[in-house]
């Protein structure tokens, strides 16, 4: 089932290490196949308070994303990021094909 990584970002001060972070960070999503859904500043706030950027990446199953989160070669390059940019990440399960709301009440 679909999962996806959501960085809900908080604040963020530019620096050459964010460019780098940027630079390197497809390069560790490509093994486990790992593509960006929305990044960015484009959104529009209609409840609570968000920070000024949303990101959400998608990958084939939960496994991927905790293989990808947990992967060395993203442990790497996390410390550029959580040094400039504050923000909270969650990974979870997408829902199945023809989902529907009420299905939360079977749980």
């Amino acid at each position: 089932m679909t999962a996806y990584a959501i960085m809900h970002v908080r604040a963020v001060r530019p620096s050459p290490q964010i460019t780098e972070y940027l630079e390197r960070i497809d390069a560790t999503l490509d093994p486990f196949q790992g593509r960006f859904r929305a990044h960015g500043d484009d959104f529009t706030v209609v409840e609570g308070e968000w920070g000024p950027a949303v990101i959400v990446i998608e990958f084939p199953d939960l496994e991927q994303a905790r293989g990808w989160y947990a992967s060395p070669d993203y442990r790497q390059i996390a410390k550029l990021r959580t040094d400039n940019i504050d923000g909270d990440i969650i990974l979870v399960n997408g829902v199945p094909e023809g989902y529907r709301g009420a299905h939360a009440l079977d749980h």
